[in-house]
């Protein structure tokens, strides 16, 4: 259920980006049972990272503190809605619900003009096109190469005892 409080703490995470260079206007946390166990602000400059969204920050936190990559029941709340990269992390992570704060068009409004000096261009439409296209028909060139060879490791790391 949604509580205001977890998004106020998104919000001011993304706002320590007005003072702390390296870092973008996107926080996030994640809350399991009635507590926050990660939190996360966007640092891919600071982090040469392009990965390094509040999100996914966020999800890897969690994780970390929890020490499971199981974040099954968990929530997470972003100051903004999440692009395809965290969608895909937050599926991965399995975390259960999503509330957002800025929508995507909220935000594009507002960046979308900056020049490229201040924030990497990302064409969000053309990225969101992309995503459910299998990889032989999206826009950047891609072909499959050693397929047997790879399966045959997935094979043989699958045989093995679970860990533990």
């Amino acid at each position: 259920m949604y509580d205001a409080r977890f998004m106020q703490r998104a919000i001011a995470i993304s706002a320590e980006a007005l003072t702390t260079p390296g870092t973008e206007p996107f926080g996030a946390v994640v809350v399991r049972d009635g507590q926050i166990v990660g939190e996360g602000l966007n640092r891919s400059v600071m982090n040469h990272d392009p990965t390094s969204h509040g999100e996914t920050e966020a999800i890897r936190d969690a994780a970390r503190t929890l020490g499971t990559v199981d974040l099954r029941g968990a929530e997470l709340y972003s100051s903004c809605e999440p692009c395809p990269l965290c969608v895909a992390a937050m599926m991965i992570a399995g975390i259960s619900r999503l509330y957002y704060a800025a929508d995507m068009a909220q935000a594009g409004a507002v960046l979308g003009a900056l020049p490229e000096s201040k924030r990497f261009p990302v064409d969000v439409g053309a990225m969101l096109a992309q995503c459910g296209l299998p990889a032989t028909q999206r826009a950047m060139p891609a072909s499959q190469h050693s397929d047997a060879e790879a399966a045959e490791v997935l094979a043989r790391w699958a045989a093995l005892p679970p860990a533990g």
